[in-house]
Formats: structure tokens, C-alpha cells, sequence
């Protein structure tokens, strides 16, 4: 019989968040996959749990994940964890748990701390519907993109971001969206540090490049949805049949959303009955 792969939530910063469930089955696996074994060496030390460790990364797990794969069909179990928070949400495990699926092998999730969570609970800003681009691409076109995306989303985005490019971030934001934006950093989430700056985004940049605290520590930027367009219904009528004359429905139904910061199924189903 197969064993078992289990998820398991880390504490992000405050080591009392780690769940009871967590620790139990972190004291009962037959080994715990880690990003890195050294930082979660330290983390079994201060929780009194002594389990065989294994790396697990994204330099390595090509490698790894057949090896895993093989050990949970002869019957053993494990745990996989990221250096903080759910593993899988910009840290490394997909290939694992995807194999594992294949597989027939059980994967059960263990919740817990998740820094991305944790930053929207407390960020004041509309949660029903959000996008998580993770760390945006360094450099080049990827990175363009991803900033024409947030500048445009109908939706809170909430972005990890290193504390040394966060000025930077917030300076190319700045150059594509209204400068009273609402924007919220989220510093060192559950840690002595902890801050949680709310703000238009020219004055959190402002705040940021003049507080050099500000820019250390883990981050998460939470910016507000792109301001919904006031189109008169004639108009945006003529400029869908427009649109509908050199495109399919679906794709002018996205040029609109992105132009009104309307949902595009919504009008969708509205250019259907044009």
C-alpha cells in the first residue's frame, strides 16, 4: 500500500503558529522534504522533533521527485515543506505533488501561516476575488507584463517582492497607474517588526524611499483594483460593435474588461445579445 505525501504549512515568522495537526505529523512521517534542510533543521530543533531530512528545491527537483515518488509507493510517507508558510505557493512542490497524483499516491494539505493570506486579512482591501502574481520576473518584457496586468486588474493583486527591488516596483507602478491608488505593504508578517503601511501608492513610495527600515524584511504588496471606467452604455455599445467586427466575441469581450475594469463574462453574455 502506498504511503502518504503531506503538505504542511510552516510558521512564517511567530513559531506559535505552527498547528497542532502540523506538529504531528511532522514527529510521525518517515522523512520531511525541505527547501532547505538547514533552515528547517533549526525550525524541528525549537519544535523538539527529530525526523530524517531531504532536500527538496528547485535546483533539485527533477531529480528528487521520482526518487520520492518510488519511496511513497513502497509504503513510506512524507512531509513536504517550504522554507516558510504552504509550500507550493511560490516555493517549490508542484512537480511533486503533480507525480504524486499520477501516481494514485495520497496527497493530504495541512493548512496553516500563509504570508500572502495573512497580508490580505489585514490589508483593508476587497478580498472576494484577488490575483497572486507571486514574485514578479526581474527584468525584460516578463516583468513589463506583469506590471501592464496589475496596473489593469479588476481584482486586488497581492505581489511578494525582494526588499531591495521594493522602491523599484513601487516606481514603475507609479509610471503606469493614478498616483492615489490604493496600495498596502505588509513588512515581516507575525514577526517583532511586523508593519502594515496603508496608503495611496505616491505616498507609500514616498514613505518607502524615505525609510530605509522599510525597505528590509519579507514583503507583500497588495494593490487596490484598477478604478472601473464610467462608460455611457451607447458608447461602449458602438465601440463593441467595433470590436466585434474584427474580432471574436471573447477576445473583444477581454478588450473591454480590461478598458471599463468590468468582469468579462458579464460582458460576454451582454455582447451575445448585441
Amino acid at each position: 500500500m502506498s504511503g502518504v505525501l503531506h503538505v504542511v504549512s510552516t510558521p512564517i515568522g511567530h513559531l506559535d503558529d505552527i498547528t497542532r495537526r502540523a506538529l504531528s505529523v511532522l514527529a510521525s512521517v518517515d522523512a520531511i522534504a525541505a527547501e532547505d534542510t538547514r533552515h528547517t533543521q533549526r525550525l524541528l530543533d525549537e519544535l523538539g522533533i527529530q525526523r530524517p531530512l531531504l532536500s527538496y528545491h528547485d535546483h533539485n527537483e527533477q531529480e528528487r521527485t521520482p526518487q520520492l515518488v518510488a519511496r511513497l509507493q513502497s509504503g513510506e510517507s512524507f512531509a513536504l515543506v517550504s522554507d516558510a508558510g504552504t509550500p507550493l505557493v511560490s516555493d517549490p512542490g508542484y512537480r511533486l505533488v503533480r507525480a504524486c497524483q499520477q501516481a494514485g499516491i495520497r496527497v493530504v494539505p495541512v493548512p496553516g501561516a500563509s504570508a500572502v493570506l495573512a497580508a490580505l486579512a489585514v490589508a483593508g482591501l476587497p478580498t472576494d476575488r484577488f490575483v497572486f502574481e507571486g514574485f514578479l520576473p526581474v527584468k525584460g518584457s516578463g516583468r513589463s507584463q506583469a506590471i501592464r496586468r496589475i496596473a489593469e486588474s479588476a481584482s486586488t493583486t497581492a505581489v511578494y517582492e525582494a526588499p531591495h527591488r521594493i522602491l523599484t516596483l513601487l516606481d514603475e507602478l507609479l509610471a503606469v497607474v493614478e498616483p492615489q491608488r490604493e496600495v498596502v505593504l505588509c513588512r515581516e508578517l507575525t514577526k517583532h517588526f511586523e508593519t502594515v503601511l496603508a496608503g495611496s501608492i505616491a505616498d507609500i513610495r514616498e514613505r518607502v524611499a524615505t525609510d530605509s527600515n522599510q525597505q528590509r524584511g519579507e514583503i507583500v504588496l497588495l494593490v487596490a483594483a484598477a478604478p472601473e471606467r464610467i462608460v455611457d452604455d451607447a458608447e461602449l455599445a458602438r465601440l463593441a460593435r467595433l470590436l466585434l467586427a474584427e474580432l471574436p466575441a471573447s477576445r473583444a469581450a477581454k478588450v473591454l474588461a480590461a478598458w471599463t475594469g468590468r468582469r468579462k463574462n458579464e460582458l460576454y453574455g451582454w455582447l451575445e445579445e448585441l
